[in-house]
């Protein structure tokens, strides 16, 4: 008998591969926690019996190991989406108003780096365009991981930063506002159809970090795609025919989520549902003056602890919105 065709591609059979292994970790991943409940359970059994303060103290650290890491499997079970594995382009666009909203966004790209950090995470820069006086002008970012995209997809939107101005000399409130954009990371495996003749693409000196090629040579790559008007750029690789690559996958990968935005629309439009999937609504509020406050607008989940947010302490934000996420698509 002939060999099924779908074993002959390559790429179907490495999907088998990775999903057999996704199955059989949150196989492994669910009796790890069932061990650790009865064991747990019984501590608590031996604890009713007879008090034993040494006891006492390994339970709750029992119980404290133990919710951490059921969130961590209910997050696994969240990020069920089929992009959800892959790694994230992250891009910051400051708002309006000059320094003020360019501070705030090497406020959230410091932000994002930490929590990158805290996983685990390869953080890449893809271009880095320095603010006028002080922050950023924009900033592509890839980030490497387990389920970077699934995680970050929480961040895609307005967000918007209320403080006492460190630039402001009479120490006014000021209001800033930075766009986030999430898409995942694609390449070649995902068919996009891009037509070269509607692509401009220039070469120009590298202005941020990447080796001594800086100012020297023209390395750096911008691709402009006609028809919708979307810019990608890439500066830190070593070579012009690297950032080329880096900005088509940019490119490829963007024109893949506007293709999967507007099938979304439309399948709202057919259920009579009016909702706004575009990134220029607000989503998330960092007040720190008159008071602290971090507030998803979305999900309602917020904290007072603003400096572990900016610190990178996200995930709270990113497990509410996930949960939310999922009554969105089963509201009974």
């Amino acid at each position: 008998m002939a060999e099924p065709d779908f074993w002959n591609d390559s790429k179907s059979a490495q999907v088998v591969i990775d999903e057999t292994n996704s199955l059989k970790e949150k196989y492994d991943n669910f009796h790890s926690l069932e061990e650790d409940y009865e064991s747990a359970n019984l501590s608590l059994e031996i604890l009713r019996d007879e008090a034993d303060e040494s006891l006492e103290t390994e339970l709750a650290q029992q119980i404290k190991e133990l919710q951490k890491k059921l969130q961590s499997y209910e997050l696994n079970l969240l990020l069920s989406d089929e992009y959800d594995g892959h790694d994230a382009l992250l891009e910051i666009h400051p708002g309006a108003g000059g320094t003020e909203s360019q501070d705030w966004g090497e406020m959230l790209y410091r932000m994002y780096q930490r929590w990158s950090e805290k996983h685990g995470f390869k953080f890449i820069v893809d271009d880095y365009q320095n603010g006028d006086e002080a922050g950023v002008k924009s900033v592509s970012v890839t980030i490497e991981g387990k389920n970077a995209y699934g995680m970050l997809k929480s961040e895609h939107g307005v967000h918007r930063l209320v403080r006492i101005s460190p630039f402001d000399s009479a120490k006014r409130r000021h209001t800033s506002f930075c766009s986030i954009e999430v898409t995942p990371a694609i390449d070649e495996s995902i068919n996009v159809d891009i037509n070269p003749d509607d692509l401009r693409t220039d070469v120009f000196r590298s202005s941020g970090a990447g080796g001594q090629h800086i100012n020297k040579t023209s390395s750096a790559v911008r691709i402009t795609h006609l028809p919708t008007g979307i810019v990608v750029s890439s500066q830190a690789q070593r070579s012009q025919f690297q950032n080329r690559d880096t900005a088509m996958n940019m490119l490829r990968s963007k024109l893949f989520k506007l293709e999967e935005q507007k099938k979304a629309a439309e399948k709202l439009k057919l259920k009579g549902v009016q909702m706004d999937i575009g990134w220029g609504s607000q989503i998330r509020s960092y007040v720190f003056h008159p008071y602290t406050m971090v507030k998803d607008h979305r999900t309602n989940y917020e904290t007072s602890n603003g400096q572990a947010v900016m610190n990178g302490d996200l995930d709270p934000f990113i497990y509410a919105y996930l949960q939310w996420l999922l009554s969105q698509d089963n509201p009974d």
